[in-house]
């Protein structure tokens, strides 16, 4: 658990691909969102109840944003969204190929409030045509970027060796993420640990020659 000055960030890995979910509670209002409802409700729900403990009003299940369309991100959405209410979201290129209705299609910039605190979406297109990053600003502090299978430690998301998709990738995650933000800011992966850009900027160039 990170305890932030207005929030806190719960996670845990789910499933048979490891997959990172995140829980995001806006202390103040009990608001809270969802980063991929990957899979195991349990855990979820288990998530949501050490969340809504943070807060100082009861807590409520907003929002479940899905970072892109893969099969392993999504595989508890249904079951969440029926269980809590919240309304969906995910990159509009991507909705299409999300069986559960997605209410809210995000574009590059859009801001997703949620309680006192808000969410930027930052599009990343390649891993999917859709592929969206959500970042959270930190008052003087380092700010939290969630960035699905897009960015890990190491290296960019997969693009199935097509050069065209990589491209669009790297440009992507070079010109929205690199060039707009610190060093210091915390990258939350869809899959194993985190890391930070400044971690990861040395290797741009590395990454760009080898094509993955």
């Amino acid at each position: 658990m990170e305890n932030l000055q207005n929030i806190t960030i719960r996670s845990a890995s789910v499933g048979t691909m490891d997959n990172n979910v995140y829980v995001l509670t806006d202390k103040d209002t009990g608001a809270q969102v969802l980063i991929d409802a990957a899979d195991d409700f349990a855990a979820i729900q288990r998530l949501l109840a050490e969340g809504a403990a943070d807060a100082r009003v009861p807590a409520k299940l907003e929002l479940v944003i899905t970072t892109h369309s893969h099969w392993d991100h999504v595989r508890a959405l249904a079951e969440t969204a029926a269980a809590t209410g919240a309304r969906t979201a995910a990159g509009t290129e991507d909705i299409g190929d999300i069986e559960v209705p997605t209410v809210l299609a995000l574009e590059h910039g859009d801001r997703v409030p949620f309680g006192g605190a808000e969410l930027e979406a930052l599009k990343l297109r390649g891993h999917t045509p859709g592929s969206v990053a959500l970042l959270y600003r930190e008052p003087d502090a380092p700010a939290h970027l969630f960035t699905g299978d897009s960015l890990f430690p190491g290296g960019l998301g997969n693009t199935q060796k097509d050069p065209e998709r990589f491209a669009s990738l790297y440009r992507d995650v070079f010109e929205r993420i690199f060039e707009y933000l610190p060093d210091d800011t915390v990258v939350h992966p869809g899959h194993g640990a985190g890391t930070t850009l400044g971690a990861e900027r040395p290797h741009l160039a590395e990454w760009k020659e080898r094509g993955w």
